[in-house]
């Protein structure tokens, strides 16, 4: 396979296999309303196959940080959709991240009474408030019923992006969140239906693909996860207890029949990501890693090896937002700007240059 072979997603044909990860970066309203600037950032890098924004939270007790954009209410989607328009208007895809963070947040962020997670086991360390550092509290232990509610939730949600516009929904069970930590023992310990064996852990995330599945059809749905990271005191560290828990997601979800399964791992070519990959029976949407680089090279090796069947790219999407004509033609890039990866603001998010190769004479476009 090539990196420039169109490929599709359910109904979706990608015009190449660049997709643009999933990335943190802090620029909606006080109120989580998307921004006229994060569709201008959004839309300068309509050329990839796929866009998939930053995390959306569901509901006010799911949000993580400040800065975050929500799809909530009419004015999320109304925001939303503003960004999925100037998407298209520029011949792009996108989907959009429902991130639920659970247990990593603060009642400072979210404006509830509580946050919530599988077990009532705290992170270790400090959560940054708008009031500054304070410890992690301990969340609330959800319920059996509360499950099903937070289940009711991932679905309206992702009902109100594919209204609003959107291509395409991925449910963030990644990056130590929500569903990760269901997946987990070192964060769910429960001694229910829910938790103890891998099969029990499973069930939580199972339950949510599918009510989101049904609300908005699985061909326009997909699932990130990140196998054995050991992020946000979400630990994985036993491999035959690993292997475990994410087949029997797999085997719950496959008869779905998702769009896609994305997963953030250093080696997606390793037999584990692989296995996976053929339970789910979903194309794979491989990522290197959280905080190295992924390279030309690799993509294209990933593509030409069958290791993947697109690659999703962080911080080169950042700096380029003409990546994939720089890929094409093997042009320089621009070095991204950790400085400015959470400022807000347009300085580091919207005002990366284009190639100058790639630009018309005497317009600065390309």
């Amino acid at each position: 396979m090539d990196l420039f072979t169109p490929f599709a997603i359910g109904p979706l044909l990608l015009r190449n296999r660049i997709v643009m990860a999933p990335m943190t970066r802090r620029r909606a309203d006080p109120d989580g309303t998307p921004t006229p600037l994060q569709a201008e950032y959004y839309a300068q890098r309509a050329d990839l196959g796929l866009i998939v924004t930053e995390g959306a939270y569901p509901v006010p007790e799911s949000r993580g940080y400040t800065g975050q954009p929500g799809i909530v209410d009419d004015r999320h989607a109304a925001g939303w959709s503003r960004v999925a328009d100037a998407v298209h208007d520029a011949g792009g895809k996108i989907a959009l991240q429902l991130m639920h963070a659970g247990r990593v947040s603060h009642p400072d962020v979210t404006g509830t009474d509580r946050i919530v997670a599988p077990s009532a086991i705290p992170i270790a360390g400090d959560v940054h408030t708008p009031h500054g550092a304070l410890p992690y509290p301990e969340p609330h232990a959800l319920t059996i019923p509360e499950l099903a509610d937070v289940g009711a939730e991932f679905a309206a949600a992702a009902r109100r992006a594919i209204d609003a516009g959107m291509d395409a929904v991925e449910l963030h069970g990644a990056n130590g969140y929500l569903l990760h930590q269901f997946l987990a023992p070192s964060s769910n310990r429960r001694t229910d239906g829910y938790g103890g064996t891998p099969e029990r852990r499973a069930r939580f995330v199972i339950e949510v693909v599918a009510a989101v599945a049904e609300a908005i059809g699985a061909e326009r749905l997909g699932i990130r996860f990140s196998p054995g990271a050991n992020i946000q005191d979400v630990l994985e560290p036993d491999p035959a207890d690993l292997r475990a828990t994410y087949l029997a997601v797999a085997d719950g979800i496959a008869p779905l029949g998702l769009g896609y399964l994305s997963v953030v791992h250093p080696h997606p070519e390793s037999t584990p990501i692989q296995e996976l990959r053929a339970r789910v029976g979903a194309p794979l949407i491989a990522n290197t890693g959280f905080s190295t680089t992924t390279t030309r090279e690799r993509v294209r090796a990933l593509i030409a090896d069958g290791a993947a069947d697109a690659v999703a790219v962080g911080r080169p999407v950042i700096a380029n937002p003409d990546l994939a004509e720089r890929w094409r033609r093997d042009l320089p890039e621009n070095a991204p700007d950790p400085q400015t990866f959470y400022t807000g603001g347009a300085t580091g998010f919207a005002d990366y240059p284009r190639s100058a190769a790639l630009r018309t004479p005497g317009t600065g476009q390309t």
